[in-house]
């Protein structure tokens, strides 16, 4: 099972050591613009299989990504201290414009994994290069992926509860609107709001207004003191490419391009949707009604 990163920063080459340590694939390609850095990143990743699992890891460029079932798309600049996601976008359509067609043109079969911010726009333009090129529903973003595990990890540290079994998701933007489902959180198949009675934990609107802000606010205050946030996207990837090489159906937040949510018409927005090896057949029918559209304008 083969897999590509295309963007060896931060992100792509957390992506890669986390696909290694967790043993996802069998074969992974890095391929970066600076050949030198997809190299030494290959390398450096490389040197880790010994303490890890059997994967093949090498640097190449985007003909090398033939026979990827899953390609994840990194690439472009990384956000800035105190700019939001939404003011990184111009900054990142032109290396889309030029990275989408090439990762469709080798690769054709593969799903297309979307990290680059902000994300959601990002995976709706993905999605509108690849119709252009006739490819339909296979193009899908990380989303809330990285939200929802920050809400289950903070909830679990409050309750007192290991975060893999307290069960609530993040949905809609991946950024400052994003929204927390409070009213669907469980622990042990109890409502949040239940345990919270039965174990005496504080749920006051205090405590679930400082929860909210922490999430939210994550990536600003990470990105504050270190640059950079890369170990908890670079985990998330890994868990929607195994999703998606062994077609698990899981339940996660991507965001893929959706017909219609709460009436507005073709986004991309993350609500929790099954993931596994088959593209995404919502986005295929909602992108050929878009294209279909268009055709009938014209």
């Amino acid at each position: 099972m083969k897999v590509g990163i295309v963007g060896t920063g931060f992100v792509g080459s957390t992506a890669g050591y986390a696909l290694v340590m967790q043993g996802v694939g069998r074969e992974l390609v890095l391929v970066d613009k600076n050949s030198a850095r997809a190299e030494s990143e290959a390398d450096d990743i490389r040197h880790a299989v010994p303490f890890a699992h059997p994967l093949e890891v090498w640097a190449g460029n985007y003909k090398d990504l033939a026979g990827c079932r899953v390609v994840l798309l990194c690439a472009g600049v990384g956000q800035k201290p105190g700019e939001t996601r939404l003011q990184l976008l111009q900054r990142n359509v032109e290396v889309f414009r030029e990275a989408v067609p090439q990762i469709l043109k080798h690769a054709p079969e593969s799903l297309l994994v979307v990290a680059t911010n902000p994300v959601d726009v990002m995976t709706h333009l993905a999605a509108q290069i690849a119709i252009e090129h006739g490819v339909l529903g296979r193009v899908l973003g990380s989303g809330t992926t990285l939200d929802t595990a920050r809400f289950r990890s903070l909830l679990g540290s409050h309750c007192g509860v290991d975060s893999h079994h307290v069960h609530g998701y993040v949905i809609g933007e991946h950024g400052d609107s994003e929204v927390l489902t409070w009213s669907l959180v469980t622990i042990a198949g109890m409502p949040l709001e239940a345990f919270a009675q039965l174990r005496g934990i504080d749920l006051s609107e205090r405590a679930r207004a400082q929860i909210d802000r922490k999430v939210r606010g994550a990536a600003y205050a990470i990105i504050a003191g270190k640059g950079a946030t890369y170990y908890g996207i670079g985990s998330a990837l890994a868990r929607i490419t195994d999703a998606i090489l062994h077609d698990q159906r899981s339940v996660l937040t991507v965001c893929v391009p959706t017909t219609d949510v709460l009436g507005v018409r073709d986004v991309s927005v993350s609500l929790p949707r099954l993931v596994g090896g088959r593209p995404l057949a919502q986005s295929a029918g909602a992108w050929a009604r878009l294209r279909r559209r268009r055709w009938n304008r014209a």
